[in-house]
This record gives C-alpha cells, sequence and structure tokens, in this order.
C-alpha cells in the first residue's frame, strides 16, 4: 500500500508548515486528488491516522476534494472534461488530447490552530 507513504509524505510537508507558522496543532487538510492520481482516496483516509499519530496533524480532518479528468483538445482547443478511460474532446470526439487536470495529488489548504 504506498498510500501510507503518501501519507506520511503529506504528514511531513504539513508538520513543516505548521512549524514555520509556530501553529500548535492542524484543524483540517484538504486535498485536492484526481482520479489518475495513482492514489486510491479511501486507502489515503484508511492510512492517515497511523501516518500522523504523534504529530500536530494527529487530530487533523482529512479531506479530499476529488478533481474531474479535463483535457484540451490539439483539434479544435476546447477544454473539456473527459472519463478515466477515455480522454476524448467533449466537443467533437477526437482523441488528439493533452490532459490539463485529473492526475494531481496537491496539498490544497490548511487550517492551523495557532
Amino acid at each position: 500500500m504506498h498510500e501510507l507513504a503518501v501519507c506520511q509524505a503529506l504528514v511531513n510537508q504539513t508538520v513543516d508548515i505548521a512549524l514555520q507558522n509556530a501553529a500548535q496543532g492542524v484543524a483540517v487538510i484538504t486535498l485536492h486528488i484526481g482520479p489518475l492520481s495513482g492514489v486510491e482516496p479511501a486507502l489515503l483516509v484508511s492510512a492517515f491516522p497511523l501516518a500522523a499519530a504523534g504529530t500536530v496533524a494527529a487530530d487533523a480532518q482529512l479531506v479530499i476534494m476529488p478533481q474531474p479528468v479535463r483535457v484540451r483538445c490539439r483539434t479544435c482547443g476546447a477544454d473539456t472534461e473527459a472519463t478515466p478511460n477515455r480522454l476524448l474532446c467533449g466537443i467533437c470526439g477526437d482523441y488528439h488530447t493533452q490532459l490539463i487536470a485529473g492526475d494531481e495529488l496537491l496539498l490544497a489548504n490548511l487550517e492551523l490552530i495557532t
């Protein structure tokens, strides 16, 4: 389960930010996760308490905001949503697309306790 390693990296980043801001703790951690990120959100949620134990993030609420897959069509130039297994333009249906969102795993926001 590589989600534990992802959680450990997330907790390390969170602890660093909390220390830089002289925070006493972390109340909420908000993540943006796309379906093509390679991370299973449910496994991430279950691994988080283990990774956060004994840190300023131990009591934090982990909030996951799913992100849509978005592509830019190289034929018509449109930016549209797509499904993870079908990266087609939503306007013209062409398969010449570039992935512009949906593969992210992003620490979007921290609510610190000061």
